[in-house]
């Protein structure tokens, strides 16, 4: 699918129909996206009730938490957890997540001999044929429209976010928030802090790839690790975009027009 616009809450965002993603420790090799595969059928997930003033919510559980099986997984890692979180599973088998990477592989933008990870394009593929067809790719222009609207359709969807971290290296799954007022009921709000999930936890944790499970951090921290994404084999529709996999709401999808390239 094109890449398409969409203006939300004045400000503009990309959101493309392809999708992949990518990210590799500092030390180890590419950590990349890719998931198991089971039938889908999305539930709802419990959050706090709306609230005027500051709001805490998060989808996390124990249980759902996957290591990626080996340096190159993180984007199947990923959607095994929110596999788990949405359908309540506690999926953690290293061969559901080869199932889920070349899926995502195979449906790459970029098919490079040197690349040997999932890009945008096949990370958006894998996460709407295991997870939901509802998600979109949204590459934001600037740091805050990013976290601003993942935090919003966090809560008013219930289903746990992608965040691109590491300039297109790693992914991050994004369960949970505070922030100073309900996104679900206004957007006169702050970004106090997020909880994060990374798949390398277990493997490596080294300058915050990766923390625990449903680690809390600022708003400030995450700035050192949500950067504009680059790839390092040719330019992309995303290059110095800040890229999320979110779940839309359909009103929130509405409007939306080709991008041309």
């Amino acid at each position: 699918m094109m890449p398409t616009t969409s203006t939300r809450r004045g400000k503009t965002l990309l959101m493309v129909a392809s999708s992949g993603c990518a990210w590799r420790p500092r030390i180890v090799g590419i950590a990349l996206l890719f998931l198991a595969m089971f039938a889908l059928a999305p539930v709802a997930v419990a959050g706090t009730s709306p609230q005027a003033g500051p709001e805490t919510f998060d989808v996390y559980r124990p249980g759902v938490y996957s290591e990626q099986a080996t340096w190159t997984w993180c984007t199947a890692a990923s959607v095994q957890i929110m596999r788990n979180i949405l359908f309540a599973e506690t999926d953690h088998s290293s061969a559901h997540q080869q199932q889920f990477f070349d899926y995502m592989r195979a449906s790459n933008r970029y098919q490079l001999a040197n690349h040997r990870g999932v890009d945008p394009q096949g990370f958006l593929a894998g996460l709407r044929h295991f997870v939901s067809p509802d998600y979109a790719l949204v590459a934001s222009p600037t740091f805050d429209a990013a976290v601003r609207s993942a935090v919003t359709e966090l809560r008013l969807t219930g289903k746990p976010v992608v965040l691109i971290v590491a300039a297109g290296r790693h992914a991050w799954v994004l369960t949970g928030s505070t922030t100073t007022a309900d996104p679900a009921l206004t957007t006169d709000f702050r970004v106090v802090s997020v909880r994060i999930v990374g798949p390398l936890y277990g493997r490596q944790s080294i300058n915050g790839y990766d923390s625990p499970p449903d680690t809390s951090i600022s708003y400030a921290t995450l700035r050192r690790f949500l950067l504009p994404y680059r790839f390092p084999f040719s330019g992309t529709p995303w290059t110095g975009r800040y890229l999320t996999f979110q779940g839309i709401r359909p009103t929130a999808a509405a409007g939306v027009v080709p991008l041309a390239l």
